[in-house]
């Protein structure tokens, strides 16, 4: 199977050379269209206006929403205005907005000329929506019911504009002014009688969000809810769009990248990463590191201020034992900032939660730090040679990782409550923290102990 494929792909590459539209279009229609894309990419301008040529429109147009944005770009500049106008009326109104919102202004304020009235007025108010909002994300593609229209009525409204709706199971009931009152399936809608009232067919039991809620939220509500659509509604009720679930999944995928690049502190990309240059990546990260250097000279400075007392006590030894003590606070810590970061980000824990969790981290903490404790205090007395040193690291390890835990655990929640991204209690960020306390913590009680 595989090598028919790559004889397949070879056989098209040649058509594609030798400028056969006619064969091209025939050899596409069993190819899917995410490898049409992939093809599209690898091509010259003139043979990928070629192999747009040879796609049905609607193919096309969702061809080119599986493009990146630099790919989208170069595609547009080889597109006659013609043809950029036929692909910007197929495309979805999502779709659009999402490029329109990625391609350089100049490129933008070309296509805008060329949309056609409404689709000019949809943009306009697509755009109008703040950056990451439901509003941004929606799409007006749907079929909408009155809710004093009768069964019959309403298939025949369903058969009229149907093909244009984004969905087609599931149905939005509204009132004269457009207020949202209910969803129906279609289902419900064919099983009825010709004569029945839509209105005697709701339940009255339906999720909606605001068009300028963060579409993070709308991400819950379709996991929480296991719902495939989600309608949105402005101030007043008013049904202004949907989102789906394939928005959602990209969305979702988006903001987990965020919140991996942010635990270990790394502003957000704003492209994929193979689309990212070196400079933008230097710039991205040079800041956290920056900042981070200077907690770690508050590191150095503890270590200096305790560095006379230790000398003259003539106990090197501790030194030995420092990363060992100090390591296993960072990590604790960054375990339990982890926890609560993906726990606040899932639903799982709200604000309110913060005591509850703290206090199970702070039980988790205490027995996680007496067993690394004992064995730290083993090591000390075998390693250190006097009980002393083996009590230090002993007091020190369990204090240091007591202390971590809870705060690992109480950080996310702090940000979350300064209105920050908890994301941002990221490891590299703990680690730092943790290591001024823990040496704070550890020569404590090493000059509790040896005074």
């Amino acid at each position: 199977m595989r090598n028919e494929n790559i004889d397949g792909e070879i056989k098209l590459q040649q058509l594609i050379a030798s400028n056969q539209l006619k064969a091209v279009a025939e050899t596409l229609q069993s190819w899917a269209v995410p490898e049409i894309a992939d093809l599209l990419i690898d091509l010259d301008k003139p043979h990928q206006i070629l192999v747009y040529r040879a796609l049905p429109r609607q193919r096309a147009a969702d061809m080119f929403a599986y493009l990146e944005s630099d790919s989208q770009d170069s595609l547009l500049e080889a597109l006659t205005d013609a043809d950029t106008r036929t692909l910007l009326a197929d495309i979805s109104p999502d779709d659009r907005t999402e490029m329109l919102e990625e391609l350089p202004a100049t490129v933008t304020r070309r296509l805008m000329q060329l949309l056609s009235p409404e689709d000019l007025h949809e943009a306009r108010q697509l755009l109008g929506y703040p950056d990451e909002s439901v509003g941004r994300l929606m799409t007006p593609d749907y079929i909408r019911l009155r809710a004093e229209w009768t069964v019959e009525v309403a298939l025949a409204h369903i058969r009229k504009y149907g093909s244009d709706s984004e969905i087609f199971n599931i149905l939005y009931v509204t009132d004269e002014i457009g207020k949202l009152i209910d969803i129906v399936r279609l289902r419900r809608i064919i099983i009825a009688e010709p004569g029945s009232v839509i209105r005697n067919l709701l339940n009255y039991n339906f999720v909606s969000i605001s068009a300028f809620e963060d579409r993070e939220v709308a991400v819950e509500l379709i996991q929480r809810y296991d719902i495939s659509a989600l309608p949105v509604v402005d101030s007043d009720g008013v049904l202004v769009g949907i989102v789906t679930v394939d928005d959602i999944m990209d969305v979702a995928e988006e903001e987990t990248t965020e919140d991996i690049q942010k635990g270990v502190a790394v502003a957000p990309l704003e492209t994929k990463y193979s689309l990212t240059g070196a400079t933008e990546l230097f710039r991205k990260r040079i800041v956290w590191l920056l900042v981070l250097i200077f907690v770690n000279l508050v590191s150095a400075g503890v270590i200096a201020h305790y560095e006379e007392v230790a000398l003259a006590k003539d106990f090197i030894a501790l030194a030995l034992f420092m990363p060992l003590v100090i390591a296993s606070g960072g990590n604790c810590g960054a375990q339990s900032a982890t926890l609560m970061v993906r726990a606040i980000a899932t639903g799982d824990l709200q604000l309110s939660d913060w005591l509850r969790a703290v206090g199970k981290e702070i039980v988790v903490g205490g027995l996680l730090g007496v067993v690394m404790a004992l064995i730290a205090a083993g090591v000390g007395h075998l390693y250190g040679g006097n009980p002393q040193i083996a009590l230090i690291v002993g007091l020190s390890m369990v204090s240091i990782v007591f202390v971590a835990n809870a705060f690992g655990a109480f950080l996310p929640f702090a940000l979350s409550r300064a209105r920050v991204d908890p994301a941002a209690a990221s490891t590299p960020l703990i680690t730092s923290v943790m290591d001024v306390l823990g040496l704070i913590i550890y020569f404590g009680i090493a000059m509790a102990v040896l005074s």
